[in-house]
């Protein structure tokens, strides 16, 4: 049993605890309780990643009262592409800073597109929407949340999401931000902040391998009934193409 922990462990690069690695041994058919997984994996000096304290990068800009929140905290709509939430945080490397600007669409808490950049203007963001929009091909309205940030009050950014519903955290309140947010405090602890970051590319490299071979394909999220979230959004379209098909 402790070397089937210890594979289901560093399969998930050594970032799942006990209720996790529990869940993949039910999954697989084994019959053990989460406290048992807990105490064998204190016998083998293992355990989780824990979250260090969240930086904010974006910075409150337009304190207007236009801007209205939109979500007010529902973070669990019933259907993809309903809505989609943004944020901005900085990854250290050893010549500088460098910007990982994230959209996770909140019903499967996936990261549906990502730019990596070396400075902080509203065009990444921009080009964040742009490559978004060409991967959902939404085809009507949803809600885009953001905080007040100059990326996202910024007219091109605006112009860019004019299709949409957007939505701002109130002045001084960013906990209708907090999905997107523990994402980013998220892949630092369980990744990044593994590693000395050489620069750009060895930051682009460790994003990506993060993201796409890991935290949407593979990494179980209590969210999404412990599935990853590509699993779960298809699910989702597996239930609603059954429930299309005529009664015979």
């Amino acid at each position: 049993m402790k070397q089937k922990i210890q594979k289901i462990y560093d399969n998930s690069h050594q970032n799942y605890g006990a209720p996790k690695i529990t869940v993949q041994l039910h999954k697989d058919g084994e019959s053990i309780s989460e406290r048992t997984v807990g105490t064998y994996m204190h016998q083998m000096g293992i355990k989780a990643q824990w979250i260090k304290p969240y930086t904010r990068t974006t910075i409150d800009s337009d304190f207007s009262t236009k801007l209205k929140n939109i979500l007010q905290q529902q973070f669990n709509p019933a259907e993809p592409n309903a809505v989609w939430v943004s944020d901005i945080t900085y990854i250290v490397t050893v010549i500088g800073f460098v910007y990982l600007t994230s959209i996770m669409d909140l019903f499967s808490r996936k990261i549906i597109a990502w730019v990596l950049s070396t400075t902080l203007e509203a065009q990444h963001v921009v080009d964040c929407v742009n490559l978004v929009k060409q991967k959902r091909h939404v085809d009507k309205p949803l809600v885009f949340h953001n905080d007040r940030g100059s990326q996202y009050v910024s007219d091109a950014f605006k112009d860019a999401t004019a299709s949409f519903i957007n939505s701002y955290s109130p002045k001084g309140y960013p906990w209708d931000n907090a999905c997107i947010e523990s994402f980013h405090a998220l892949i630092k602890r369980e990744w990044i902040n593994r590693f000395a970051i050489l620069d750009y590319q060895h930051a682009y490299r460790l994003v990506f391998e993060y993201i796409e071979t890991f935290y949407n394909t593979v990494r179980l999220h209590s969210h999404c009934d412990y599935c990853s979230p590509d699993q779960y959004e298809e699910q989702y379209l597996e239930k609603l193409e059954e429930s299309l098909k005529p009664v015979s």
